[in-house]
């Protein structure tokens, strides 16, 4: 598969081919690429950093998940871009370059897992690994136009990545076919042979998709004629998320008491929720990385550089309750849902991506927002995955499916149940603009 150096996704390009040769088995013949934070033996694990790659040794082993793709017969094109340190959701980086968005190319890529999803989106590996810690697949599956997934938190061994704040880690992928998403995710998950399952109940949340800075119906419409074709309209269900979170998650009390609720770009108890996501994740990161960073003191871009330093500063202050608060969503949302094979369906980010280089004051309201968004997923450790749902002035929109934590099997069948159906009638809706 030829690669456009135009698009500036790698970090290093290397061939690692499966250790056995079968065109039986589920990834052969297929091509990926891994975000520069796994662990590649023989590969320094750079982290989006020079300083960090300058600082550390070549891997000794390679990470259990990037073996298990390995053996099941793929073979790896090399490694890719990564916003330092993965924090951040752009995916710009002032030491490596922005990876092209193949989509919108005066658009950020999203991030941490900018150069992975820009690698699929510019057809340059057949799928890629990535990490998701606060939305580091979802957002730039969003962004660069291909389905990303984030699978339940705990699923799918972190053995040999980089931790970030393990209470949200996960190892995620991106694809641009639902089949190869849905082979990928059998591997890594080690699912089972099945029957694909009908959902019982499809939940759409109004004041979720009242976030968008796009006409709502843009995504809901197309959303809604996809799962009636399918599966009949009996099983969707409007409902209003943010009071049921406010109402049913006591311990975000002490975040909800920071956050204005007369505010009109936001929920309140979803923007709680994320206070209380981005708390414990500027905590953990700072238990996991403080050392490295005071002694070597890295050169770190700008926005990067200002996260850090507020997580180095966090204190044990509300971290008990951060985790509470984990707990009672978690048990919250599984409630909510209702039944086994139930699906939340929100928008994975407000809008299409910004601009580069956007100031990062005037991206302050759309950030609160896409984090609110992130943060259901994150928080509930439920698995969620990012579908395109085509253009909206000619930039990439997308439609998230939450499912309960444990049923990324059956989400990842849906997926792939809808996926031609939602194609065909995002661009129905797309021509209708």
């Amino acid at each position: 598969m030829a690669m456009s150096p135009e698009y500036g996704a790698f970090i290093s390009k290397f061939v690692l081919k499966p250790p056995a040769s079968s065109p039986s088995l589920p990834l052969a013949g297929l091509t990926f690429a891994v975000k520069d934070i796994f662990d590649v033996e023989g590969h320094v694990t750079g982290f989006g950093n020079p300083d960090w790659a300058r600082t550390h040794a070549p891997a000794s082993s390679t990470a259990p998940a990037v073996l298990n793709v390995l053996k099941a017969g793929a073979t790896c094109v090399g490694k890719t871009v990564m916003d330092e340190m993965a924090y951040s959701i752009n995916g710009e980086n002032k030491h490596y370059g922005t990876p092209r968005n193949p989509c919108a190319p005066d658009r950020v890529p999203g991030g941490s897992s900018s150069g992975s999803a820009v690698a699929v989106g510019a057809m340059l590996a057949d799928f890629s690994l990535g990490s998701d810690t606060g939305g580091s697949v979802r957002v730039p599956a969003s962004y660069c136009g291909i389905l990303g997934f984030r699978p339940s938190h705990n699923a799918i061994s972190t053995v040999g990545v980089i931790p970030m704040a393990q209470a949200f880690d996960t190892v995620g992928w991106f694809a641009r076919e639902p089949s190869i998403l849905k082979q990928v995710g059998r591997v890594l998950l080690e699912l089972p042979d099945a029957d694909p399952n009908r959902p019982s109940q499809i939940i759409i949340p109004r004041d979720c998709f009242q976030l968008l800075d796009i006409p709502s119906e843009r995504l809901t419409q197309a959303f809604v004629r996809s799962v009636e074709k399918l599966f009949g309209g009996d099983i969707i269900k409007h409902t209003v998320l943010g009071d049921y979170v406010r109402d049913n998650v006591p311990a975000l009390s002490s975040f909800l008491c920071q956050i204005n609720e007369d505010q009109v770009d936001n929920i309140p108890s979803l923007a709680a929720l994320s206070s209380a996501m981005r708390l414990l994740q500027r905590y953990e990161f700072k238990n996991n990385h403080k050392d490295w960073v005071s002694a070597v003191k890295p050169d770190l871009g700008p926005g990067i550089s200002e996260r850090v330093r507020e997580a180095l500063q966090t204190t044990e202050e509300n971290i008990d309750i951060c985790q509470s608060v984990k707990k009672e969503l978690h048990s919250a949302l599984t409630s909510y849902l209702g039944y086994d094979f139930g699906i939340l369906a929100i928008p994975t980010v407000p809008g299409p991506p910004p601009k580069l280089q956007t100031d990062a004051s005037s991206l302050e309201v759309f950030r609160a927002k896409a984090f609110s968004l992130l943060s259901i997923a994150g928080v509930s450790g439920f698995c969620q995955v990012s579908i395109p749902m085509g253009l909206h002035d000619n930039l990439p929109i997308s439609i998230s499916l939450l499912a309960k934590h444990g049923a990324d099997g059956f989400l990842l069948d849906l997926v792939e149940t809808l996926y031609k159906s939602l194609k065909e009638q995002a661009a129905v809706a797309e021509k209708s603009v």
